[in-house]
């Protein structure tokens, strides 16, 4: 008779094992993950209460039950602890724009992907730091707050140039030499950013349909704004 192979082993710390699905992730990670999530939220809550600046790091600790060491294994410093909400949508997007069909031309990819992460936002299944109510309540404080909205403004940046090595990608391109992946990526921040504005200044719908909504008029006006007659 052949010999049986061995069990397969489980990891106590959350590696894979005969009740792990493959691909998910193990406790250590799970929790690790409950821990940020945790911190994000109880950054979000202060914030919101008593105001960006007069919020402390160890405030956000201990409302979590942690230490402030533990603060600095997941955030860097209070402005990425409070532009985490956004920093997720941000790589959930890029994610997006990755798996969109080759054949659409680049600011139709971007502007599908924008809309679809505006959407994932709003699932009902997303009612934690990662939900639309927080990505929109961050906006409005990010325009309120010179600190976040200059660490905001170089996230942008950043994520600018991620979106041009996207798009070169795509295309088959060099952005080193072919600077239309550069300009596309800068053009549509600049479009996201305005529709942006227009929320945190009228914010007639906080709901992800409403920004959606601005989003999509503003791509509207773009190609009217680049090549149209504004007099005719």
């Amino acid at each position: 008779m052949a010999a049986q192979p061995p069990p397969a082993a489980t990891d106590p710390a959350g590696g894979s094992g005969p009740g792990t699905p493959a691909g998910s992730p193990g406790l250590r990670e799970r929790k690790k993950q409950q821990t940020r999530e945790a911190l994000i939220d109880a950054a979000h809550r202060l914030f919101l209460g008593q105001g960006f600046a007069r919020t402390t790091v160890d405030e956000i600790a201990s409302a979590v039950d942690v230490s402030q060491r533990t603060f600095f294994r997941y955030f860097a410093n209070k402005d990425e602890v409070a532009l985490a909400v956004l920093a997720d949508a941000e790589d959930h997007f890029i994610g997006l724009l990755r798996r969109r069909p080759a054949e659409e031309n680049p600011l139709r990819a971007m502007r599908a992907a924008i809309v679809e992460s505006w959407r994932d936002l709003g699932s009902p299944l997303r009612t934690g730091s990662g939900s639309v109510s927080r990505a929109l309540e961050l906006l409005q404080m990010i325009e309120d707050n010179p600190t976040l909205l200059a660490a905001h403004l170089r996230r942008v940046t950043e994520q600018e140039r991620v979106v041009a090595q996207v798009i070169a990608a795509r295309e088959g391109l060099d952005p080193a030499e072919d600077l239309r992946p550069t300009v596309i990526a800068a053009v549509f921040g600049s479009v996201l950013r305005a529709a942006h504005l227009s929320w945190t200044a009228d914010q007639e719908d906080t709901g992800p349909e409403g920004m959606i909504a601005l989003i999509e008029r503003h791509f509207d006006q773009l190609g009217p704004a680049l090549a149209g007659d504004w007099r005719a």
